[in-house]
């Protein structure tokens, strides 16, 4: 394939129309000959008067003409008078505005620049300018000078200022010649440059593939991409492997990086029955935090024996309910210890269970505090209990995050006002967001976990809720019986079949479940589309974008959410005369589209009216999030998305971490629950069609739920009890510790 040719373009910039401090991404006026020339691209921190060397391309915008689009830039300071003046005043330079910079160059002319950097008690000859003030205009203007050698250097070889911007904020004034010397650096939590790219960089620095900066970041790399597939640890033979694999390194070189890693403590060594796991620093300190901590808390929460069925009677008489016997002892176990995993299927009476824990607890005058993951699993415990629940993230107040790991304002130092914490959805909560809500929490808070066993793990690293059951260390209540109103639910009785690896009956075509044989993807489209579009909305009242959701094992293939996507979009929100759009590498967005959030990101703000016309501010949109999108300006990139009430504005880069949800995966539905669910099953590897992801599938509907594909592949689907493998090291830990506590109780 031919090389692109790029165009170069060089001026002075004449205005900025947009600027994202966060992205660098911006939108001015160049001043090139005479001509003024939209130019779009992540330039960081540019100010009017700056001349700037462009790299990139001419393009035309259907709506807002020839812009020219950046690849690459180099900048320079303004030399001229005119030009110092402009970009002094444009609040380049902290403490300087118009008025202070017409008096400086007044004064120095265009020597103006030289003399701020370097002899900076001249500036005291300028009205207004204090020696303290020349001081600090002197060093803003040398900090501000590094920030543009650090970009330009990141331009030049093709690294998005995205990056610089992170870069910048971690290190500060050294970044550039640390990262010149190791550019692997950029590959570090809270920058995340893909390793590929750092690799380009090094080779250009002709940095050899053996070289120790190079081995170590590529080990870090391989366990970061594992812990996306939800791993918090791997077997050191595994790792040893694939590093050396990936890097072309011996196996003699990766020894001696990993042994100088693990002395260092950057990495740690786990030893699960004599066979050693290497861990990333925060993994571990996040399960070994967790097991030590909820071994505490066991020593603490000690049943009392005290028995509270009269309570338990008189909960009952007043709510006009009677409680199963398992029920009961969950109830009690609560009262008396405080301190337990609360599980079951859908139709077994969790809510009814969790409602008269929640009511006896605050008889007690306890301070309750009720929190699911994500924002649509907390607002249906609170739909189903009438208390109010918010997100993990909400109750202990996200502040900053360094890379995908968040900071919290509740912890140790500062913990929650709460006696007792009950977490719902407790399967899709990783290991690190665990740790921290424990390091928020008093010890002798009480503690509820509820969720499904059955359902999908967490999207993040860790297998949070089944290592502590397997592990024996907190009482565990499974509820299994299923309630008669239950019952005549086909959803309810559809789903406790898949999970018990029992075959469902395709021929009911009444209650609340449907099955449409389709054995070609264009007729498993077509029915799709024709369900979304027309058939739902016309028989049940409902809106295709509020109340319909439509699920796949997969991204890829014809019935995958990619492909479901486009199709679905094409026919609920076309393109039309006058509507504007964003196109990104995998879409193109328009106001109306329904689209989700496939990263955390906890620096987004964003604006809640509030029902007594207050608004309420935040930061913090969270993967899984689905929102619509209200506007979009094509000439600024940007695109304003309504998250249930949370509004924020993304500019083009922050598209990166949104897709179109008209369809989504079964693991981002995972803590959601949708009236109507339309399922496609059908073709697609064996590995993604297994029996707890299609049990998760299944339990997302709440009143309708249609299954379109083949009844082969359901089948198949039943009877492959696949259990997702995860390399975790919590359940170990807290087995030793709870055999030590034992031990040492019966005097071992």
């Amino acid at each position: 394939m031919a090389k692109k040719e790029y165009d170069s373009l060089c001026g002075e910039v004449d205005s900025i129309i947009f600027k994202s401090e966060e992205t660098g991404f911006c939108v001015l006026m160049l001043n090139s000959d005479n001509d003024l020339i939209t130019v779009v691209g992540e330039l960081g921190d540019v100010e009017e008067g700056e001349e700037l060397s462009l790299t990139g391309e001419f393009t035309t915008h259907a709506k807002y003409g020839e812009q020219f689009k950046v690849v690459m830039f180099e900048r320079t300071l303004p030399t001229t008078t005119e030009a110092i003046q402009k970009y002094l005043a444009s609040g380049a330079i902290a403490g300087i505005g118009p008025v202070i910079a017409r008096r400086l160059v007044m004064e120095f002319g265009d020597k103006t620049l030289d003399i701020i950097e370097n002899d900076p008690d001249q500036l005291t000859v300028v009205d207004g300018i204090t020696k303290k003030k020349a001081k600090k205009i002197s060093e803003d203007f040398r900090s501000t000078f590094a920030v543009r050698s650090l970009m330009s250097y990141l331009s030049s070889v093709s690294v998005p200022v995205s990056y610089g911007v992170k870069a910048w904020q971690r290190w500060g004034d050294p970044a550039l010649e640390m990262i010149k010397s190791n550019p692997y650096l950029l590959c570090t939590y809270g920058v995340d440059l893909p390793f590929s790219k750092a690799d380009e960089m090094a080779s250009k620095l002709d940095i050899p593939q053996e070289n120790k900066n190079r081995i170590k970041a590529g080990i870090e790399y391989v366990l970061g991409e594992n812990a996306n597939s939800g791993h918090t640890c791997l077997p050191l033979d595994k790792l040893r492997k694939l590093s050396t694999e990936f890097l072309g390194v011996s196996d003699e070189q990766f020894e001696e990086v990993l042994n100088e890693q693990l002395d260092d403590q950057n990495l740690y060594c786990y030893k699960k029955k004599q066979r050693p796991f290497i861990m990333l620093r925060d993994y571990y300190k996040a399960e070994d935090y967790i097991a030590r901590r909820l071994c505490i808390m066991r020593q603490l929460t000690y049943d009392t024996q005290i028995d509270f069925s009269a309570v338990i009677d008189l909960e009952e008489e007043n709510n006009g309910i009677r409680y199963e016997t398992i029920q009961r002892q969950a109830i009690n176990l609560a009262l008396s210890k405080g301190f337990l995993v609360l599980t079951g299927g859908p139709g077994t009476g969790k809510t009814t269970t969790l409602n008269a824990i929640i009511s006896l607890y605050q008889q007690q005058c306890l301070n309750v505090m009720i929190c699911a993951p994500t924002g649509r699993a907390a607002k249906r415990i609170s739909d189903l209990t009438g208390y109010e629940a918010k997100t993990i993230h909400r109750l202990l107040e996200v502040q900053y995050s360094i890379g995908d790991i968040p900071r919290f304002k509740h912890d140790e130092q500062d913990p929650l006002d709460c006696d007792a914490l009950i977490i719902d959805e407790m399967s899709m909560v990783d290991s690190l967001l665990f740790e921290a809500v424990l390091r928020a929490i008093k010890i002798n808070c009480k503690l509820v976990l509820v969720g499904d066993s059955d359902q999908l793990p967490s999207v993040g690293a860790g297998n949070v809720l089944k290592d502590i059951i397997e592990s024996g260390a907190v009482s565990v209540v499974t509820l299994k019986e299923i309630f008669r109103q239950s019952r005549e639910s086909e959803i309810v009785m559809n789903a406790h079949k898949i999970v018990n690896g029992q075959p469902i009956d395709y021929t009911v075509k009444d209650k609340d479940f449907f099955f449409f044989q389709r054995l070609e993807y264009q007729g498993l489209q077509d029915l799709v589309v024709s369900l979304c579009k027309q058939r739902l909305p016309k028989a049940y009242n409902l809106s295709p974008i509020n109340d319909i959701q439509v699920i796949s094992p997969t991204r890829q293939g014809p019935s995958g959410t990619v492909e479901l996507n486009k199709i679905l979009q094409k026919q609920l929100n076309p393109r039309m005369s006058g509507k504007s759009e964003i196109k990104t590498p995998m879409y193109t967005y328009r106001a109306g589209d329904k689209v989700m959030q496939t990263r955390n990101d906890y620096q987004i703000q964003w604006k809640k009216q509030l029902e007594d016309d207050s608004t309420e501010k935040g930061t913090g949109i969270f993967n899984g999030d689905i929102g619509i999108i209200l506007s979009v300006n094509s000439i600024l990139k940007t695109a304003v998305i309504n998250f249930e009430g949370r509004v924020a504005v993304y500019s083009l880069p922050m598209l990166d971490n949104i897709e179109l949800a008209y369809a989504v995966t079964v693991h981002k539905s995972q803590g959601s629950e949708f009236d109507v669910v339309i399922l496609t099953a059908f073709g697609g590897y064996d590995k993604l069609y297994y029996r707890n992801l299609l049990y998760t599938a299944v339990t997302r509907a709440r009143k309708l739920l249609i299954i379109v594909g083949s009844s082969k592949r359901v089948d198949f689907m039943i009877s492959n009890d696949r259990r997702t493998l995860r390399y975790t090291a919590l359940k170990n830990m807290l087995l030793e510790m709870v055999k030590e506590d034992d031990d040492e109780a019966a005097g071992v």
